[in-house]
């Protein structure tokens, strides 16, 4: 019996079908590996599995969080290895599936002792303008500053909360990976796609997105709170919407936004994964069929398996 499955790859390049495949020939269950799908009501935006898919396949770490809930790598981890002792349990396989490269890299390097989140100082920066922000944390720490994502508010709030619970620049704390030996490692078989192959694919995507109702799902999910969450209005195609309902832009002006966003975000994955040296790339053909796939990714599990 194979132990495990650790599929990744961008956005839109196909994993969640070819899992599906490698699930029914491993009699596996899919566990994603997604920092968005954990959220309620988050369905077409994301590309969550479908209830036919579901059914086909269990999927866990789907629907497990309301949007007046955070998540992080911490918690991911915790809900995984949940997961997986479940999984297991029944004789089943875990295959992992997603495409959030920092929560394969918790799962398998291991994360060290965190300061736990104070919801009274979260509230507190989270109230914060960015830009206050960021010259608390270029004065306290310019070493993470210079190589902080500004952009992105969660990671700037939790460098800053990091910094005045621990009284110490991040910049000088150990790091927060276990770092286990490589060979002890269990490989991640990440897809791959020609950037022709993987941007129509993904402009495809996103125009199937909005077609099946991506504008009236973010409509309602406001209402529900998403706003509110910074770790949901991160997730690609629905910050843009709430932007576009707010008057900032057209329809097709938003449609063409999220299809760059999407495009830049899945470069960056890529970029991701190429850094990580548990993984191994398989180029897809666009002739080939999610079984076909499927069926590389066991054969380059044999290859690669641990004596």
């Amino acid at each position: 019996m194979i132990n495990a499955v650790f599929l990744a790859g961008q956005t839109g390049v196909g994993k969640s079908a070819v899992a599906i495949q490698l699930a029914e020939a491993t009699s596996g269950e899919i566990i994603s590996v997604d920092s968005m799908q954990v959220y309620r009501g988050m369905d077409i935006g994301t590309a969550k599995p479908s209830e036919a898919e579901r059914a086909r396949v269990p999927h866990h770490l789907v629907d497990i969080l309301n949007l007046s809930e955070s998540f992080d790598a911490a918690q991911f981890v915790r809900h995984a290895k949940t997961a997986e002792n479940d999984v297991r349990s029944r004789g089943r396989t875990p295959i992992y599936c997603g495409g959030t490269g920092l929560y394969f890299r918790a799962l398998i390097d291991g994360l060290r002792d965190v300061p736990a989140r104070n919801p009274a100082l979260r509230a507190e920066l989270e109230s914060a303008p960015l830009e206050a922000l960021l010259q608390e944390l270029e004065a306290k720490d310019p070493a993470h500053f210079a190589k902080v994502d500004r952009q992105n508010p969660r990671r700037v709030i939790r460098a800053i909360e990091t910094i005045r619970l621990t009284g110490k620049p991040i910049s000088e704390q150990p790091i927060h990976w276990e770092n286990r030996e490589d060979r002890n490692k269990p490989r991640v078989f990440c897809l791959e796609r020609s950037a022709g192959d993987l941007r129509k694919r993904i402009e495809m995507r996103v125009e199937e997105m909005f077609r099946r109702g991506l504008v009236e799902e973010t409509r309602a999910l406001i209402v529900s709170g998403l706003e509110t969450n910074r770790n949901a209005m991160q997730a690609l195609g629905y910050r843009q919407v709430v932007e576009h309902l707010h008057g900032a832009r057209t329809l097709e002006e938003t449609v063409t936004l999220v299809k760059i966003r999407t495009w830049q975000f899945a470069r960056r994955q890529a970029t991701w994964f190429r850094k990580q040296p548990n993984v191994i790339h398989l180029k897809i053909q666009t002739t080939e069929s999610d079984t076909q796939i499927a069926e590389r990714v066991m054969e380059a599990m044999k290859k690669t398996s641990h004596p």
